[in-house]
């Protein structure tokens, strides 16, 4: 956090917020934290971000070894179980970057310090570039399960599956085989692109990229504070972690007490059943002390935990209870007990008749759609030139290893020799030499390879054309490139609106075709995994290159820790699918109107798919028009940011809403995310007003340890209920609306 004060001043003005003391430990924390500040601001004031770091001076005898890959599979594999968990109850997912980098670091300086040289797999020297590779088997090995938490689960939805995912593990499998490979053989050429060439001219900052190779370089120092520093900053996102973790599977044994807070409905209780309290139950105003979301608010700050809080008042304050009071939306009884007879359903997705007697939930899904994808695509159209130079540099790369794979034949073109040196300037030049390059052979071939494998699978389980399964691969290599700009200049990764995209172009595609509802249906779920799996991929491989080019660690390594935890990555996330489906059968069953995991990713999902198929468009006029309207509004702030607020107004974008958030709150069928994430904000804001020092060594630690810590959590939880142990079946539910949680 940005600090204009010098760390004498910062350290002064902390003592007067402190009680005195002698307490030589207390003093002496003191004095590290001051030295660890004088460091980084000396180190910032030199600072370019699109120059690599200089040398550590640490000697590092081995930087892709096996200790690297297998903690950092491990790492990954944490995380990978933890979307799965995240994605299935929110729709969120998170990355492994930083989580990788802090954690490895720790583990394996544990070896090298445990066992020196005396054990050569596990001891020897470590230092940063090592600590790279960690971070990027970690990435690898924690993707993949996005489409686990949206397309796979809406197909069984619409019963475009077999009878289930134990069943259906082998095709699973083979899809998330071709996801994973297509999408990092892809993204190969574009790293000299995005993190060489053009990130300078774009902003292409990559901020959690560079946040972690920050990180990494500073736990690395050499002796003094610094080391010490990290130190602290590893504990404290231990101890976060195993915290978080018997809270979330103590808490399932009193969800109404410890986990979820039903303020309105004690309140209806407490008034004999007869009071209005309940009303605002109805419409999910509580509270759920959710470390991961309370996490991810310390992270993002205010603007977006505002906006996404603001989002919940608008649609389910506002929006929502206004639809209900006109007859434009209904809900229905959430119990049959007499005594409840107030508690009102209004988030069931039950699609009888969609369009003429649609639930709130279903009217509010649009408009957040919709103002996702205006919001995220106005951001690209203004970056025009960005895409017109990412297509020219993907162009450039494709005619590339074709010349080269003609040449190996004996032939060549003068057309592709021409294409290949198409003139890019050149803002930095690449630290590393040929031998340190993946080469053009090593992607290109594999890529041609991948294309056909995923027609042959996409054709022989899956019943698509070939021609519309390379539509959905071209598509995924389209906003594959988008999702990487957007994350370089932004750190948001549109997934949901590169897919939402897709699904509507092929929806218009599968409607000349002739095929039936359920063909257009699977096509259009199928090609939206696509595009997600590529852009996921492409954007984990490129931001580990940001890392490695930082730190010096060269790309040939980095593209072999990413393959590798890809072969993790592959196996783990449809495994992790198949355990929670099948501890919560709750997760496929479209007609479920209470479920631990409301998965609001696959709703979106079935939904568009649905209606891009469906020749009567089974939207209510009403939410289609407010879509548009919200949807245009949302495009026209984009651009008054970029163009108006510039120069000595730009201090005045802090204020424009986020309609990303916006958005999501309208798509949740809850407010509880968007309640901690403003709580978790707030915390953070106030913490590093009032202790700075304190909030720059500590707050990551515990933010990433907390949302780690939950996700490890439910999948603990998701054992004990396949083991028939769980909170539902020995815990209570006091405190709990209808007397269920």
């Amino acid at each position: 956090m940005a600090d204009s004060r010098t760390a004498d001043q910062v350290l002064a003005e902390d003592e007067k917020r402190s009680i005195p003391t002698r307490n030589s430990d207390t003093i002496d924390e003191k004095q590290d934290i001051k030295e660890e500040i004088d460091e980084t601001k000396s180190e910032d004031d030199v600072f370019d971000p699109f120059v690599p770091f200089p040398e550590s001076g640490i000697e590092e005898s081995r930087i892709l070894s096996i200790r690297a890959i297998v903690v950092g599979c491990i790492l990954g594999g944490l995380v990978n179980a933890s979307n799965v968990y995240l994605g299935l109850k929110t729709g969120w997912t998170f990355t492994a970057n930083l989580f990788g980098a802090i954690f490895g670091y720790a583990i394996l300086k544990f070896f090298s310090t445990t066992f020196g040289n005396h054990f050569p797999i596990l001891g020897g020297s470590f230092g940063p570039k090592e600590n790279a590779i960690v971070q990027t088997a970690a990435t690898a090995a924690g993707g993949l399960g996005g489409i686990f938490v949206s397309a796979i689960p809406a197909l069984y939805h619409l019963k475009l599956l077999g009878k289930g995912p134990v069943e259906d593990f082998p095709r699973l499998l083979t899809f998330t085989i071709v996801s994973a490979y297509y999408g990092l053989f892809f993204a190969t050429p574009l790293r000299k692109f995005f993190i060489i060439q053009m990130a300078k001219e774009l902003n292409l900052i990559f901020p959690t990229a560079t946040a972690t190779a920050l990180a990494i370089r500073s736990m690395h120092t050499v002796g003094g504070a610094a080391g010490k520093i990290a130190m602290k900053k590893s504990r404290a996102l231990g101890y976060t972690f195993l915290i978080c973790i018997i809270w979330r599977v103590v808490s399932q044994y009193a969800l109404g007490i410890l986990w979820d807070w039903h303020i309105f409905t004690w309140f209806f209780i407490w008034g004999g059943y007869k009071n209005q309290a309940i009303a605002f139950e109805n419409w999910g105003w509580f509270f759920e002390w959710t470390p991961a979301f309370i996490g991810s608010g310390m992270l993002v700050g205010l603007n977006p935990a505002i906006s996404f809080f603001a989002g919940n008042i608008l649609a389910w304050g506002i929006i929502g209870p206004t639809l209900v009071r006109y007859g434009v939306a209904w809900g229905k009884p959430a119990s049959t007990d007499p005594k409840w007879e107030g508690y009102i359903n209004f988030y069931s997705f039950s699609l009888e008749d969609p369009k003429n007697a649609p639930s709130p939930r279903y009217w509010l899904l649009w408009p957040g759609v919709m103002v996702m994808i205006c919001a995220s695509f106005a951001e690209l159209a203004v970056q025009y030139k960005m895409i017109w130079a990412a297509l020219q540099s993907g162009f450039k790369g494709m005619c590339s290893g074709t010349e080269a794979m003609l040449e190996r034949f004996g032939k060549e073109s003068s057309y592709l020799k021409r294409a290949s040196k198409l003139k890019v300037e050149e803002t930095v030049q690449d630290p590393f030499p040929d031998n340190q390059q993946v080469k053009a052979w090593e992607w290109f071939f594999p890529l041609i390879l991948t294309i056909i494998l995923t027609c042959v699978v996409l054709g022989l389980q899956y019943h698509l054309s070939i021609g519309l399964s390379i539509l959905s691969i071209v598509l995924g290599f389209l906003f594959a490139s988008l999702a990487i700009q957007c994350t370089g200049s932004t750190d948001v990764t549109p997934l949901t609106t590169a897919a939402k995209a897709t699904q509507l172009i092929l929806g218009g595609a599968s409607s000349g075709q002739g095929l039936d509802m359920a063909s257009a249906q699977k096509l259009n779920l199928i090609g939206g995994a696509i595009a997600s799996g590529a852009a996921s991929q492409s954007t984990d491989l490129v931001v580990d290159f940001r890392v490695g080019f930082l730190l010096r660690t060269p790309p040939r390594l980095q593209w072999a820790a990413q393959a590798l935890g890809s072969v993790v990555a592959m196996f783990l996330a449809p495994g992790m699918f198949v355990l929670f489906t099948k501890a919560y059968p709750c997760i496929l069953d479209v007609e479920a109107e209470v479920c631990s995991f409301p998965a609001p990713s696959v709703s979106a999902w079935r939904a568009v798919a649905i209606a891009v198929t469906d020749p009567t468009f089974p939207v209510p006029n009403s939410s289609g028009i407010f879509s548009i309207i919200f949807g245009v509004f949302a495009a026209a702030v984009v651009v008054f940011r970029h163009y108006v607020l510039v120069g000595s107004r730009a201090k005045y974008r802090i204020f424009v809403p986020n309609f990303m958030a916006i958005g999501l709150a309208f798509v949740l069928p809850t407010t509880i995310y968007g309640n901690a994430m403003l709580v978790g904000a707030l915390v953070a804001h106030f913490w590093a007003k009032k202790w700075p020092v304190n909030f720059d060594v500590y707050c990551y630690g515990i933010a990433a340890g907390a949302i780690a810590g939950e996700g490890m959590g439910g999948v603990i939880n998701a054992i004990l209920q396949v083991a028939d142990v769980a909170g539902d079946k020995y815990g209570t539910n006091i405190g709990c609306p209808g007397d269920q949680c």
